[in-house]
């Protein structure tokens, strides 16, 4: 746990997207037990063997979750967006997602990482 993402998530203004980038960074721990993180880019990113597997970032309406390695899997359709190496999953406020999922893409993704 790197202390620049723990302060970064916390001084995001938006409660909503404080507790999604949280649960978000939960999910890549789980997927990647071995992961590092840092900010780079004003934004949090996880590493694998020095390689991106995932970043997290916000913008006014939404948190944005990248992962990178992503050229085979099998995702839905309209899901995701971004090429076929680096595919991204736009939240907004309210919005749900399948942490599970999330988190068996982001382990197939990075298990050649």
């Amino acid at each position: 746990m790197n202390q620049e993402v723990i302060d970064f998530i916390a001084a995001i203004k938006e409660p909503w997207q404080v507790e999604l980038s949280a649960n978000l960074r939960e999910v890549v721990h789980q997927a990647i037990p071995e992961v590092t993180e840092r900010i780079q880019y004003k934004k949090p990113h996880f590493l694998k063997n020095g390689k991106y597997a995932a970043a997290i970032s916000t913008s006014k309406d939404a948190v944005s979750f990248t992962i990178f390695n992503a050229t085979g899997l099998e995702l839905p359709e309209g899901m995701f967006d971004g090429p076929p190496e680096r595919k991204t999953l736009k939240l907004r406020k309210g919005n749900a997602y399948d942490s599970e999922q999330l988190t068996l893409w982001l382990k197939q993704a990075s298990s050649s990482l």
